[in-house]
């Protein structure tokens, strides 16, 4: 990891970032077809600028490229499968939920044949920035998520390890390509409870061969900013920590620090990304908000061992108040690395 972050709390994010009014309306033209691929790329070339501008000026230590080149968190990855076709969503009336997105069924074994394209995405914001960088990508059970299994799968679970292969596959080229700190989300760790072990064999799998630095986001689902799973962490451990990761990132400030002492009773010596700035709610953190749930977490977390985040990506949040919440992340936690530092 380079030496431009701080030894001391980190700040980071956990990999989306707002989608500004301009980004909404380009996407309804490409939709209708009334941009070119040169349109297209141009686009979101410019987002992940912005995100990228958004996060140095925001002062954060390891940046990410906002994701902005994904939608909707895994449904952008489905244009580049062959093997499964669209089906009518659950719900189309009312307001979106979990049982609005569009779905998927296989129709025979899934390949993605040019990969993920988050290699492109990293070589792209690596070039534009001289910041470190997180780079995120959806675990396998998770980017499965709004598949069903069809012909093909027996199983869920069963189609989730065909797909970690490719993940595998991504996550190599990432590292040749220089990436030396790589975060798996999996949110549905927690939104489909009852096969932990089993999980974790497959996100083990996911990562075999993989010498850079290994995060894992296990949140509770951030759709339209309501959570999905039970939100409790208690009951995936000692199982998470048979995972190969450096780091498990894990959310308190919307639970109002629930489980703040969790890493004290469950936890091991590795490290600890720590959710601070609530991403389903529009009040805007103080940066004394923040460094005193920073500090709660300290009575039990060693602060070489932390790492500060919000809870989950800013993608259901607008872009104005995404910045004042970055912002107050960064100064809540000088607060308290200056405490610490005398």
């Amino acid at each position: 990891m380079t030496d431009l972050q701080p030894k001391l709390l980190p700040t980071t994010v956990i990999g989306s970032h707002a989608t500004p009014s301009w980004l909404w309306t380009a996407i309804d033209e490409m939709d209708k077809g009334n941009y070119g691929p040169t349109d297209t790329k141009e686009t979101f070339d410019d987002a992940v600028n912005m995100a990228i501008l958004d996060q140095e000026r925001a002062g954060v230590d390891i940046i990410s490229d906002g994701e902005m080149r994904r939608w909707y968190f895994v449904q952008s990855f489905y244009k580049r499968m062959t093997g499964i076709v669209e089906e009518p969503p659950l719900r189309t009336v009312g307001l979106y939920g979990y049982d609005s997105p569009q779905r998927y069924r296989a129709t025979e074994k899934i390949t993605i044949p040019e990969g993920l394209g988050i290699v492109e995405e990293y070589l792209y914001a690596k070039a534009h920035t001289d910041k470190p960088i997180k780079v995120t990508c959806p675990g396998p059970l998770t980017l499965t998520m709004h598949i069903r299994p069809g012909e093909g799968y027996k199983s869920r679970l069963d189609l989730a390890w065909d797909v970690a292969q490719v993940i595998n596959a991504e996550l190599k080229a990432l590292e040749e390509a220089g990436a030396d700190f790589i975060q798996l989300d999996e949110p549905s760790f927690a939104i489909i409870p009852g096969e932990l072990n089993e999980w974790v064999s497959l996100y083990n799998s996911t990562v075999e061969g993989i010498d850079a630095k290994l995060a894992l986001h296990v949140c509770f689902g951030n759709l339209a900013s309501r959570p999905r799973g039970k939100r409790d962490y208690g009951w995936m451990f000692p199982a998470l920590l048979e995972t190969k990761t450096d780091q498990l990132v894990l959310e308190f400030a919307n639970r109002e620090m629930k489980e703040a002492d969790l890493w004290g009773d469950a936890g091991d010596d590795r490290e600890l990304g720590a959710g601070v700035v609530d991403v389903k709610s529009f009040y805007v953190e103080k940066p004394e908000d923040v460094a005193e749930r920073i500090r709660m977490l300290l009575k039990t977390v060693e602060p070489e061992k932390l790492y500060i985040s919000p809870d989950c990506g800013f993608f259901q949040l607008p872009r104005w108040i995404t910045y004042l919440k970055l912002q107050a992340l960064v100064a809540g936690t000088k607060i308290v690395r200056q405490e610490l530092e005398g």
